[in-house]
């Protein structure tokens, strides 16, 4: 009886911190898109992001993902299915990526609003105001910025701030990109 107890015991441990350790996010944000390709696509690019699931809507534009916080977060997800051509509320995809998209697949291109409170549209720029404004900690901050896109190394001349925070892998939450003051 003693042993069922003790076994009971350490079983009952060995689930609790295998919860513990399980830190699985569920977030729903807005992603353009028009056709079965599109979700497809969408999809995709959020699970190659990191995402364990991924459920685009068509007729809502909503995507839910659930990822592990440990491994990825949603400035990644939604950097990676910009890339791919799809507007989100955390990114805009490029001219480029964009003219590559199927034909069926080219959206009416326009702001978006986030339709949770986790998430927002607007992107800040680290290098607001001009080279002589950027915000980077670094010795040498003339050479941070150029066209209003981050030069830092690393970087790839991405807009890597939102929300006055830094959304580049390894800088999560980090104050690196404050806005400029106007």
């Amino acid at each position: 009886m003693k042993s069922i107890k003790i076994f009971s015991a350490f079983f009952f441990m060995m689930s609790m911190s295998t919860a513990l350790l399980a830190q699985d996010k569920t977030e729903t944000f807005t992603v353009n898109g028009n056709c079965g390709m599109c979700k497809s696509s969408i999809e995709k690019a959020a699970k190659a992001a990191g995402a364990t699931t991924a459920e685009w809507n068509k007729d809502s534009k909503a995507l839910t993902v659930t990822y592990n916080s440990t491994s990825t977060n949603t400035a990644k997800i939604q950097q990676k299915i910009a890339d791919v051509g799809y507007d989100n509320v955390g990114f805009t995809a490029t001219v480029d990526a964009y003219n590559k998209l199927h034909g069926c697949c080219k959206y009416e291109r326009k702001e978006l609003k986030a339709t949770t409170t986790s998430t927002t549209s607007t992107k800040a720029s680290c290098c607001k105001g001009g080279e002589e404004k950027c915000n980077h900690d670094m010795a040498n901050k003339a050479d941070c910025c150029k066209d209003g896109k981050c030069t830092k190394e690393g970087h790839n001349g991405k807009d890597c701030c939102k929300d006055g925070k830094c959304t580049k892998e390894g800088h999560e939450g980090k104050g690196c990109c404050k806005k400029a003051e106007q």
